[in-house]
């Protein structure tokens, strides 16, 4: 009898401790979030200098995105997507979207392996039944089945993969009115032609077909039921005709998962597809990332012109890809752009001083926009 009770004084203190444990876990988990809003009350509070000016001037930027691009009334559902690595601005831009009374929601996802991964299905469900989202992640939600089922159901959407907070205040900061109107103007320009052709010092000489593809002037003002983009925006870009692309691409200023480039990557490219990639060790991890996913991801899925005057590279293509005067294209998925390629894939790559000719007119020279 001694024995057994020793035995189960022992196993009711294991198990108390395995309670204790879970607890402990469980209150972690629910502070998670909360210490970084404890940390920007504070800050708002009774911080002083760079600290303070941080805190009020990511609202600024996070109000800017609510009201000004995605006119977020009193009452929405407003859903705010971020993970561990953005979670800081996830939590200012909910933040702001309470105190614009809507009803706003914050989840926190697993960081995704890569661009065009899909969140958690229960997420996705969320997604579409939200009036809009914001997705500060550290990946790209843009190209997504969730996102496009989302827009199909009426929610604005602005993706923010990568934000930093200096970017996000200076990039938001821009006028989106100029942007919008520069951007509208150039997708009038590569409308006006069938073949479009970039060139470059380093090396690039691509020709691809739009068709009847649309270019899309990614303004920044995401208003309407089922209307999506980046924040901070400012491009304009279509998905060339499956297959048509041939030439050679120059990726020197910087990759998406790879981030600013020191020795340029250079893709052969024939039939729509990028049969060679060569280069350093950027070129390398650009091998490594897509030779899991099959040739899909070798397609060459859009061709964009950045108009945000603000935009800097960082090696953050989130904002690299905006830079006025530089090309990019991207390999993978293009089903949002209205292609048919397919693939949790999309990686852009950045042209630096490029010449664009549409048929025999330039609209490009050496990254000057030739567009008035």
């Amino acid at each position: 009898m001694v024995k057994m009770k020793v035995v189960k004084k022992a196993a009711l203190r294991k198990t108390g401790a395995k309670a204790t444990k879970k607890a402990a876990a469980k209150a972690k988990d629910k502070s998670i979030i909360s210490k970084a809003s404890q940390a920007r009350k504070k800050a708002a509070a009774t911080g002083t200098g760079a600290a303070q000016k941080l805190v009020a001037q990511l609202e600024v930027a996070a109000r800017t995105a609510l009201e000004t691009c995605l006119a977020v009334k009193a009452g929405e559902t407003v859903l705010v997507i971020t993970d561990e690595h953005k979670r800081e601005i996830g939590t200012v831009i909910w933040h702001v979207a309470k105190s614009l009374g809507a009803e706003a929601m914050l989840a926190e996802i697993m960081p995704r392996s890569r661009n065009g991964e899909e969140p958690p299905a229960p997420i996705a469900a969320l997604m579409a039944a939200s009036s809009v989202v914001l997705c500060p992640t550290s990946k790209s939600l843009t190209h997504t089945a969730a996102r496009r089922e989302a827009c199909s159901h009426g929610a604005r959407i602005a993706t923010l993969p990568g934000i930093t907070e200096d970017m996000m205040i200076r990039c938001l900061a821009a006028d989106y009115n100029a942007i919008a109107e520069r951007s509208q103007r150039l997708s009038v320009a590569l409308e006006s032609g069938n073949e479009v052709h970039v060139t470059s010092p380093a090396g690039t000489d691509i020709r691809l077909i739009r068709g009847a593809r649309h270019a899309k002037p990614d303004t920044g003002f995401y208003l309407n039921p089922g209307e999506y983009g980046n924040l901070p925006a400012g491009e304009t870009f279509f998905a060339p005709i499956e297959g048509t692309a041939q030439g050679v691409i120059v990726f020197d200023g910087a990759m998406a998962g790879v981030g600013k480039v020191k020795t340029p990557i250079r893709i052969m490219v024939r039939n729509g597809v990028a049969v060679e990639i060569t280069g350093g060790p950027e070129a390398q991890k650009l091998n490594e990332l897509i030779a899991p996913l099959g040739e899909a991801a070798r397609n060459i899925a859009e061709l964009g012109i950045g108009t945000n005057d603000r935009a800097q590279i960082t090696g953050v293509i989130l904002e690299d890809e905006k830079v006025m005067g530089t090309v990019h294209i991207a390999l993978g998925d293009n089903m949002s752009m209205g292609g048919t390629v397919s693939v949790p894939s999309h990686l852009d790559g950045l042209i630096l001083q490029p010449t664009v000719y549409v048929d025999d007119r330039m609209i490009m020279e050496d990254g000057k926009l030739l567009v008035t």
